[in-house]
């Protein structure tokens, strides 16, 4: 078990609307870095809804590696480059490109769009890959402006299709049919 290193809640430090990134530097909260991470929490405690609502073993044990792979994005997005932290890398789009192969073996190809729906695990999920997605596009602006890790850009891109046909498989198999859209209405 890991150690807890957090001591207070509060420092008080960011009263006048400034954080520090690792590293010692003090920005902006509104800042394009910190809203790049902490879209990256809101995901990250989304999915631990998805979770705690998921049934299927498959999809929790996918979800926790997730989580724990956007700590490291956090951490990422946190620090300037010249900072030495864990940093997404190819390996770990590979693992997301495997997953995502490994789910759509057992899944019919889509003809039609389904409209975001299911069980309540399958709810979250498509949730989340909303978050996923505005997530993306905030390291997207971000990169615009400074220098970051590209993996993470990718990882992103890669993370919200895994999560779309992770919502898919937690409905198949908590027997919730898909509905599609009905463009004729």
């Amino acid at each position: 078990m890991a150690k807890k290193r957090i001591t207070r809640v509060y420092t008080r430090t960011g009263d006048e609307g400034l954080t520090s990134l690792v590293g010692g530097k003090r920005v902006r909260k509104d800042s394009p870095r910190v809203q790049a991470y902490g879209d990256i929490d809101e995901l990250n405690a989304l999915l631990g809804i998805a979770y705690a609502q998921a049934k299927d073993d498959d999809i929790k044990k996918t979800t926790l590696w997730i989580q724990n792979d956007l700590f490291i994005i956090g951490a990422d997005l946190a620090s300037p480059k010249e900072i030495q932290v864990p940093r997404i890398n190819q390996q770990r789009i590979k693992k997301l490109e495997e997953s995502i192969d490994k789910f759509l073996k057992e899944l019919e190809p889509l003809k039609e769009f389904i409209i975001p729906s299911g069980s309540p695990g399958g709810q979250y999920l498509h949730l989340a890959r909303t978050v996923s997605r505005r997530a993306e596009r905030q390291i997207v602006k971000l990169s615009k402006e400074e220098d970051i890790n590209e993996s993470t850009l990718k990882y992103m891109n890669r993370l919200s299709d895994l999560l779309f046909v992770m919502a898919r498989i937690e409905n198949k198999r908590s027997n919730f049919e898909e509905t599609y859209v009905d463009f004729r209405k």
